[in-house]
Order: structure tokens, then C-alpha cells, then sequence
């Protein structure tokens, strides 16, 4: 694939490989630890982005990701423009390669939301500026850059870790084990039989001498572990939403597993949660949770993304 003009592409974590990923979780902490108290419109002191313009391409809904590329945007000095599927031609009267080229023309980086990977892979192909990727079917590296940061900042180290995901074996479980693979920490994963992750990045995560355990026992997989975490298990559009989630109703993080985990556990979820499906009421507003830390954290991890794309970074 080519790389853009000036920058480099987002599309997995693999992109920027393990080194600069820690690069970006310390850049975030020391630009989050230097703004304590200020508006959160106010720019960074440095302003790195100024004059710099950032395109947010929705093909599906988005909350945190839409807010948090705005707002960190904003702190870096840069501006924002926000196109969905109902506001601009992408993939319906225009093809993604000429909205690639034509937004490179105009915009100094593009994040992009969509469903499948391939997309934004064609993006990034036409694309001569920095291709970010928001979300797709496949991955989503931007919220466990986030993730990652929420581990550290609750006194986790990441070599070594035991991480405990529980549900649906979905885009976000991959990019787990994408980054276990760069980390160096271990993934025990419980699903229902035929919701497992894909093999693509189970063997990723092994190759790089990680341990994956792949189980269909919640207790099984929370016992010992450091770190818990979930994701609703319907995802937007999904026609099997009755039969996936009998499927899933034994994966649930509740009390009773959170107290198979270690005394200091945490407890991850992406949101939207679906309070009664994959986790509990208890466990969501419970001590051990982080998940609003962790929302949080997609703007600061957000913020060293993008200045990794643009190459200020690593």
C-alpha cells in the first residue's frame, strides 16, 4: 500500500509497530498531565496542528470516536470537518478512490468509520494524505490505543499482563491481540462456540510468543486475570440479534467473575453498554470499573495517534 505524501497511514496498530505505540501512550499522558484544569477547547500549549484540517468520514454512527478525534483536534490546534453517508457522495455517487483524492486536495488527514476494512484500505491507497481508521469490521486500533493508556495509567504494566475479554470475538478483540502481539501480554478469550476471533490475529499474538487461551468458560478465562473486558455483543444492523445473544447469555462480566479475577483487577468496556446483557449493573458502576477513564482516554490516546500520522511522533 502506498504511504501518504508526508505522514504515514493508521489502519492497524501494526502500523506503527510496538515502539511507537509506547511512544504514543507517553505522549499522552505528559499532554493530559499538562492541561489538568483547562477547557477542554483550549489548545495545547504547543499547538502542533495549527492550521492543519482534519476530515471525519461517518459511514456509521459514532459518539466517542466523533467527539474525541473533534475535541482532540481542537487541543492540538488543528480544525475539523465532519462528512457522513447522508451529507456527501462516498461510496454512493462517488467512488471512495476520487473522495480519497479529492479530500487530500482539501483536508491535511482523514479519518474514516465505516464497515468493511477494505475500504479504508482503498482510501489509504488513493489517499496522499494520513488515512486514520475510526472503526471497521476488522479492527479498531484508535480505542485500544485508549485502552492501553487507561492500563498504564492504573499502575498496569503491559509486558506480562493478563487480559480476560469476554463475549463476542469482534473487531475489537482483534485489535487486542494485535497488540498483545506488539506489548507482549497474554489474552484469555471466552466466546460461544462459532464467535470466536479470527485465526489472522490469534496467530499474530502467538507467533510474537504471547499466550492465547481460547475457551468457551467465562470463570475459566477471568481467573487470575488483570484486566477484564467487553463489548456489546449486537452490533448495529445485526439480523441474528435474538439467537447471538442466547448465545451469549453465559458470558456476562458480573460480581461473580469479577471476583475470579485478581484482588486489583479492572473492568474495559468500549460503549455503548448494554447494562444486564454483557455486563452487569454491579460490575459497570462497581469500584473496579475504568470505562469512563477509559472514554475519556480516547481523546489524549487520540491525540498522539494523529501526531503520529502526521509524523511529529516516534
Amino acid at each position: 500500500m502506498a504511504g501518504p505524501t508526508s505522514g504515514q497511514h493508521f489502519l492497524d496498530l501494526s502500523d506503527a509497530g510496538g515502539d511507537a505505540i509506547a511512544a504514543m501512550i507517553s505522549d499522552a499522558i505528559d499532554r493530559k498531565a499538562a492541561r489538568a484544569g483547562w477547557p477542554k477547547g483550549k489548545a495545547d500549549a504547543d499547538a502542533p496542528l495549527a492550521g492543519k484540517v482534519l476530515a471525519l468520514v461517518f459511514e456509521k454512527n459514532s459518539t466517542r470516536t466523533r467527539v474525541s478525534f473533534d475535541i482532540a483536534m481542537r487541543q492540538l490546534g488543528g480544525t475539523v470537518l465532519i462528512l457522513d453517508s447522508a451529507s456527501s457522495q462516498l461510496g454512493r455517487g462517488e467512488t471512495i478512490a476520487d473522495t480519497a483524492r479529492v479530500l487530500s486536495r482539501m483536508v491535511d488527514a482523514i479519518v474514516l468509520r465505516t464497515d468493511d476494512h477494505a475500504k479504508i484500505e482503498e482510501m489509504a491507497r488513493h489517499a496522499s494524505v494520513p488515512v486514520i481508521n475510526g472503526l471497521t469490521d476488522r479492527s479498531h486500533p484508535c480505542q485500544i490505543a485508549a485502552d492501553l493508556l487507561t492500563v498504564i495509567e492504573h499502575g498496569k504494566s503491559l509486558p506480562g499482563l493478563e487480559v480476560a475479554w469476554f463475549g463476542d470475538g469482534n473487531n475489537v478483540l482483534h485489535s487486542i491481540l494485535e497488540a498483545a502481539s506488539l506489548m507482549k501480554f497474554n489474552v484469555r478469550v471466552a466466546t460461544p462456540e462459532g464467535y470466536e476471533p479470527d485465526s489472522e490475529f490469534v496467530s499474530l499474538a502467538r507467533n510474537a510468543g504471547c499466550t492465547v487461551t481460547l475457551c468457551q468458560d467465562a470463570a475459566q478465562a477471568a481467573t487470575g486475570a488483570d484486566v477484564l473486558v467487553t463489548d456489546t455483543w449486537i452490533s448495529m444492523g445485526q439480523a441474528d440479534a435474538d439467537e447471538k445473544r442466547a448465545a451469549m447469555e453465559a458470558f456476562q462480566v458480573d460480581s461473580a467473575i469479577m471476583q475470579k479475577a485478581q484482588s486489583d483487577a479492572i473492568f474495559l468496556h468500549c460503549l455503548p453498554a448494554h447494562i444486564g446483557d454483557e455486563v452487569s449493573e454491579e460490575v459497570f458502576e462497581g469500584p473496579q470499573s475504568v470505562v469512563f477513564d477509559e472514554a475519556e482516554n480516547r481523546i489524549h490516546a487520540q491525540k498522539s495517534v494523529l501526531l503520529w500520522s502526521f509524523g511529529l511522533l516516534g
